[in-house]
């Protein structure tokens, strides 16, 4: 679980050639909107609605010459090294199946895939092919986050965890006002999964999976709600879901009924905790302390300021990805308890692993 940015400024001076796959995901416009660092270069867009992708380039100033019809179309033409998948989760497998075969490194959104039986089939063909597969969250980029985990695994600073509660989500995909394109495949059980419990609830098992150092959950337990059935009458709204282990417990709290949009985490050891508020912001008190101290993890603990510079790191470095948050070894085991959630919340029972 390595949290050190690859120095990989020696070993090749070309920004690595990035294509992206799909444009129905909002988080596109995170690498849309990016300004040229020299590290990856937007070789071409496939999507299949020219529309979409004339409304998204002309808001971003990009040329529609970058735009392609369909994801093969554009890698024939393009030949990236990596493409990054902005589409519906359930379209990240057949990305796979296109791009590993021909030795193209993959980085999806999160979470991984839309069922346990397509991530596995998707960590086959990454192995088989021996390609790069990461999960990008947009968590993995908080100091915060890193900070925690060097206070509680490295240092060793709070003992023992004995619970981790995450808070994920927002106050709802409609009432935040997403892209349409987004809204209607987000809301839909075939396409994502299930609603909040997927798309908020994959932050809380990727950050517990990497605090507790990879381990499988012993029982994976969830409820659902749908609050709002008049929005989201498909999928579900509000979730929660606890995970143990022999001697530690994890709250994931999921929502679109947050008054606020938040990602903030409690990690508790046998002799002290940590809190991230934000990606800087901080509450930590230590063994032997009397009251808490508020503090701004130092910069630059993260891996890498945002997804592109890491994975243009991970393409020219040696091959392995550098952290443990985007890893295909820890959102294997997300997917597993994302796929126990969703059958502890149909089934009203604990799911073992």
């Amino acid at each position: 679980m390595l949290t050190a940015l690859v120095d990989s400024s020696a070993q090749s001076p070309k920004p690595v050639r990035v294509g992206v796959a799909g444009l129905v995901h909002s988080h596109v416009h995170w690498i849309l909107g990016r300004k040229p660092q020299g590290d990856i270069e937007l070789v071409g867009i496939a999507e299949p609605n020219k529309a979409l992708a004339e409304k998204f380039l002309k808001r971003h100033n990009l040329p529609m010459s970058l735009w392609y019809p369909s994801l093969e179309a554009m890698i024939a033409q393009t030949k990236p090294t990596a493409v990054m998948d902005f589409g519906r989760i359930v379209d990240h497998l057949q990305t796979v199946k296109t791009c590993a075969p021909k030795g193209i490194h993959v980085m999806v959104e999160k979470p991984l895939a839309v069922s346990l039986d397509h991530a596995r089939q998707m960590e086959s063909l990454a192995k088989k092919h021996k390609i790069q597969l990461l999960t990008n969250y947009e968590t993995t980029w908080y100091d915060s986050n890193h900070y925690a985990f060097d206070l509680v695994n490295g240092r060793k600073a709070v003992g023992d965890i004995r619970k981790i509660v995450v808070h994920d989500g927002h106050e709802g995909p409609k009432e935040i006002g997403v892209d349409p394109e987004f809204f209607e495949w987000l809301t839909d059980p075939a396409t994502n999964g299930a609603g909040a419990l997927f798309d908020f609830g994959c932050y809380g098992a990727d950050l517990a999976t990497w605090l507790m150092n990879g381990q499988r959950p012993l029982t994976v337990t969830a409820v659902t709600q749908t609050i709002k059935p008049e929005i989201y009458p498909k999928v579900d709204d509000e979730a929660t879901i606890v995970l143990t282990y022999p001697k530690a417990q994890v709250v994931i709290q999921a929502s679109w009924n947050w008054p606020f949009s938040r990602k903030d985490m409690e990690v508790y050891g046998k002799t002290g905790y940590v809190m991230t508020l934000d990606n800087r912001r901080m509450r930590i008190r230590l063994p032997g302390e009397k009251t808490e101290s508020a503090q701004d993890a130092p910069a630059g603990t993260a891996p890498a300021k945002d997804p592109f510079a890491y994975l243009a790191a991970v393409i020219r470095g040696d091959g392995k990805p550098i952290d443990g948050l985007t890893s295909l070894p820890t959102n294997m085991v997300v997917m597993e308890i994302l796929d126990a959630a969703r059958r502890s919340a149909r089934e009203k029972r604990p799911v073992s692993l």
